[in-house]
């Protein structure tokens, strides 16, 4: 399976361009901007300058805003609505328990919901600059402090409603704007997801889908009725002892999918390790877990060997310093590390 997904992900056997990598792989999580476009430029195999910025601001056939896990993802424009259309059906901001943590009410939050949009109509706008237009539009000074504090949490669910994303930079400032789609509807939204996931991802049970989606929030019986919809595409497999299911249509590649001699060096936050349950052995051994995903959500850079991960490295002087749990060979690892080096100095 390991290799497999090695292939998939393009990791093995480099992807075309920037949208068809972020369109594989579901996302490509974006909280650190430099590890994203790595992530990017280890499965093109070269990092051209101004690529993935030109595909953001210019083509616009990349979106950045907050999707999986409440985190910034870079997502293919035509496939914002399918993942809107399922994670707009989380209604997170709907719980008492999140209103309180963030010191607003559901009016407060309907109302930044309302203004968002009509706030965003003329164009992008500066965080502070639609701080104040919501505010305007709602006679609320009392937000301001919310706005403009913490991870733009209450400017998520804008972003889930798929009614804000990113903006082109503005003299060194973040700029939001309307990414102008209409959500699917929350079913075909669903399935589409997970035919994708699973297409990239897996195998997978609901609950691996799940906590890949956004940490086991979504409603089980919506989350049933994707995998239900889905089931004459599915077929169940074993691995680890565990019964998940996975694409039909992918059944004989995984059959015949064998361990490669090869190294390969990821940079943090990869979709490979996201994408993957954390209790997968085989990919992640237990006793190297601490060191991968570790404290605040942080997922570090690692060293993967015949599709498992062998070790951790970070960038010191343009060059990988490695931390390995276990011997991976040295004609193997230190082309590996030149690839790394030179795509770092692009």
């Amino acid at each position: 399976m390991l290799a497999w997904r090695l292939e998939r992900q393009f990791v093995s056997t480099p992807g075309p361009d920037p949208v068809s990598v972020a369109r594989r792989l579901c996302g490509i999580q974006a909280q650190v901007a430099s590890a994203a476009e790595l992530a990017i430029a280890v499965r093109l195999g070269a990092a051209p300058r101004g690529d993935v910025g030109r595909a953001l601001w210019q083509d616009r056939t990349l979106i950045k805003t907050w999707l999986m896990r409440g985190t910034l993802h870079l997502i293919p424009a035509g496939e914002l609505p399918a993942y809107c259309g399922a994670l707009g059906s989380l209604r997170f901001w709907e719980k008492g328990s999140w209103l309180r943590g963030h010191g607003v009410t559901a009016a407060e939050v309907d109302a930044i919901i309302d203004a968002v949009p009509r706030a965003l109509r003329e164009g992008p706008l500066t965080r502070e600059e639609l701080t104040e237009a919501i505010i305007e539009l709602t006679g609320d000074g009392h937000l301001r402090e919310a706005l403009t504090s913490g991870w733009g949490v209450l400017l998520k669910p804008l972003s889930f409603l798929g009614q804000l994303c990113y903006g082109p930079p503005r003299e060194g400032r973040v700029t939001f704007a309307s990414p102008g789609i209409v959500p699917l509807p929350v079913q075909e939204a669903g399935v589409r997801l997970l035919r994708a996931f699973l297409g990239a991802h897996g195998p997978a049970t609901p609950e691996m889908f799940d906590a890949w989606l956004f940490r086991g929030m979504a409603r089980k019986a919506v989350l049933r009725g994707w995998f239900e919809a889905l089931r004459p595409e599915l077929a169940e497999v074993t691995v680890e002892g565990r019964t998940l299911f996975a694409l039909a249509e992918h059944l004989d590649a995984l059959a015949a999918a064998r361990p490669v001699e090869t190294v390969h060096l990821l940079p943090g936050f990869d979709q490979y390790i996201l994408g993957a349950p954390r209790d997968l052995a085989p990919l992640l051994p237990t006793e190297a877990r601490a060191k991968v995903s570790r404290t605040a959500g942080w997922i570090s850079p690692v060293v993967v060997y015949r599709g498992r991960v062998a070790g951790v490295w970070e960038a010191k002087s343009g060059r990988p310093v490695f931390d390995l749990f276990e011997e991976v060979p040295e004609p193997l690892l230190t082309p590996a590390a030149d690839r790394i080096s030179a795509l770092l100095a692009q």
